[in-house]
């Protein structure tokens, strides 16, 4: 393959891409009717949105070309995007039109019944006025898509950011992403309507196909744009008009990539390998296989190795849920091809599903300060202490985090929803780091809140942004009941937070129930992993020995070395032990923070409780101590790292 042309130096981007942005409303019940459906998932949608995320994933700098409703939708797809690392300055707010939807689901691995709801959408109001020549001068390529060819302003809009690309040595490509719906072909009820034949349509394709260096569709796709269901007729079609690469897709048997006259056989192209798996979701996978493909592209591989990663993640998308999310990290993608196939249902291959969780999870916590006051058994042992004023005190605890936080990243809060659910619910959009308890207090064998219920089915409830914390007073000389039943309820709560989405941070406390040394945690998050338990966090006693820390740091890497990290807790230790004892964790690069309650809140909440302080002087105590900890782990960290 010869590479696009490489300004990278002086451009930002790799890959622009410009078109449809909507929610997808995925059915979450697989195997019936739309009508059916009782529950949906909501993902981020439409083939260029898709693309630049999927390319996000596979490591490339991309940026998105669209508009959004100025609403919750539009707002959900601009932070979502910004989660991915997508750049989203080409994202314009429509201040008059909602956000497109999608309503769809799994009927079977053929049947995907689905309906837009795009009369009048935000992102078929792009027009060229949203073209920013600065920002198309700042990548190295513009990838459109055909559906905003059927619309003379979105049309507009394309051609402009297509001359620009040329203008400033950028490639082009074109994803042909033909949806007779879309097109005005079809009724609204077709919307998984693939194919219906338009001069029209084929006549606007064949005009603009000559503005590009990569043309990719289906046998379908081609057959749209070269105006006959012969495919190797289509691609001379297409050829007549273009000197573009042109790459047709070809559901199992793979795809073939064209780089000059069209042979008289598809099996005469460039060919990377197929992978044999089974077909669950058919949505999104070619917006899978481009974001494979642009990546090999961009990185100038021979085209049957672009071909094999885009054979590879369309895979990847036809065994998940959902479009978007199915999408592999570069990590799991290498980790794909090294390994290959072991299970055709891709989903159920728990080592590849553990990679692709670990490396697609959202926003940096590369720094963890956590003020925990999820705290209920404590609290509710204090003098003059009722649930009423419990609840209004972890709202000062929240006040005071907030306050500490300022607005910064790196901060968190531990609370709990049974008598702090006020101040958790109000914790939502401020930026910290919200981790919320399921175990029932002081409970050995560990049992659970009642609002998790006997199924875990409580979790369906909860925020996305909220992690799972599940405390287990858990020793390798329990006895095998009491083992037993433990184990149990950890690793069915592991199977439900991944089930709803949820991250999950696992505490360990064995020294309240016997006698630990160096090994002892060690040997407990190691029996954790052989069972196929992989929190995404674990928080941990501070160790009184650099050698507990290096054991229990090799137990946690060699067994997922993609995990969040460990979180330091207090115990109720005073500033001086903690400093300490922070001190020793920071020189591993493992531990990220701490999470320390009483430390902070018990004095203030023993006098508030006691009508001794006013709110206004608890949170400024707190504050305080909040704030010193903050600095002492901050300093911890630095020395650390110069180490």
């Amino acid at each position: 393959m010869t590479a696009p042309a490489s300004t990278t130096a002086t451009k930002r981007l790799d890959v622009i891409t410009i078109g449809r942005a909507s929610v997808d409303l995925y059915g979450a019940q697989v195997g019936g009717r739309l009508e059916d459906m009782g529950s949906f998932q909501k993902y981020i949608g439409g083939s260029p949105t898709n693309m630049a995320a999927g390319t996000a994933r596979l490591g490339l700098k991309s940026g998105l070309i669209t508009r959004v409703g100025d609403e919750h939708m539009g707002r959900f797809i601009r932070e979502e995007l910004a989660r991915e690392g997508v750049d989203v300055r080409g994202v314009k707010t429509d201040p008059e039109r909602l956000t497109a939807l999608v309503l769809l689901g799994i009927r079977d691995e053929k049947q995907f019944p689905l309906i837009f709801y795009r009369e009048n959408c935000a992102d078929m109001a792009l027009c060229e006025d949203d073209i920013d020549e600065s920002l198309i001068a700042d990548s190295r390529a513009v990838v459109a898509t055909g559906t905003h060819l059927s619309h003379p302003r979105t049309e507009a809009a394309v051609l402009k950011a297509l001359t620009l690309a040329r203008k400033h040595g950028a490639q082009t490509a074109l994803d042909i992403d033909y949806r007779p719906n879309l097109w005005g072909l079809a009724g609204h009820g077709d919307g998984e309507s693939r194919f219906i034949e338009s001069a029209a349509v084929t006549a606007k394709l064949l005009a603009t196909l000559h503005l590009f260096d990569l043309i990719v569709g289906t046998e379908e796709e081609f057959h749209i744009a070269g105006g006959t269901t012969d495919t190797i007729a289509a691609l001379r079609a297409v050829r007549a008009v273009s000197k573009a690469t042109l790459v047709c897709k070809r559901g199992p048997m793979g795809a073939a990539a064209f780089t000059g006259a069209i042979p008289d056989s598809l099996d005469d192209g460039q060919t990377g390998p197929g992978f044999p798996i089974e077909v669950f979701n058919v949505l999104g996978a070619g917006d899978g296989f481009m974001s494979g493909l642009l990546k090999g592209w961009l990185d100038g591989e021979p085209w049957p190795t672009a071909l094999t990663y885009a054979n590879a993640c369309g895979a990847f998308a036809v065994s998940r849920h959902g479009c978007t999310p199915a999408y592999p990290s570069w990590e799991e993608l290498q980790f794909f091809l090294k390994r290959g196939v072991v299970t055709p249902a891709l989903r159920k291959d728990q080592a590849l599903e553990q990679v692709h969780w670990a490396t697609n999870r959202h926003k940096d916590w590369s720094t963890m300060r956590v003020f925990a006051f999820d705290h209920r058994m404590q609290l509710e042992a204090m003098e003059g202490a009722t649930p009423q004023k419990i609840g209004t005190f972890k709202g000062l605890c929240l006040d005071a985090a907030i306050q500490v936080a300022g607005g910064k990243p790196g901060y968190g809060i531990l609370c709990d929803s049974r008598l702090g659910r006020d101040a958790l619910y109000r914790a939502a959009g401020t930026g910290l780091w919200i981790g919320r308890p399921v175990e029932w207090p002081g409970s050995r064998p560990l049992t659970l809140e009642p609002e998790i219920g006997p199924d875990f089915g409580g979790l369906s409830e909860w925020p996305l942004e909220h992690v799972v914390k599940v405390l287990c007073f858990y020793h390798p000389e329990d006895d095998a009941d009491t083992k037993a039943k433990q184990e149990d309820t950890v690793l069915r709560l592991f199977h439900a937070c991944r089930r709803n989405r949820l991250e999950m941070l696992l505490e360990i406390i064995p020294s309240k129930v016997g006698p630990t040394d160096d090994q002892t945690s060690a040997a407990i998050i190691q029996r954790f992993y052989d069972l196929g338990i992989y929190p995404d966090w674990w928080k941990l006693e501070p160790f009184a020995t650099e050698v507990a820390w290096e054991n229990t740091c090799a137990a946690i890497s060699g067994n997922d070395p993609h995990v969040r990290g460990i979180v330091v807790l207090g115990l109720d230790a005073s500033e001086a032990d903690l400093a300490a004892s922070l001190q020793l964790a920071a020189r591993h690069d493992l531990v990220k923070g701490f999470a320390i309650g009483r430390t902070i809140f018990a004095d203030a909440a023993r006098e508030w409780m006691q009508g001794k302080i006013t709110g206004d002087a608890a949170i400024a105590m707190m504050a305080d101590r909040y704030a010193r900890l903050c600095a002492v782990w901050d300093k911890a960290r630095a020395t650390g790292d110069d180490k």
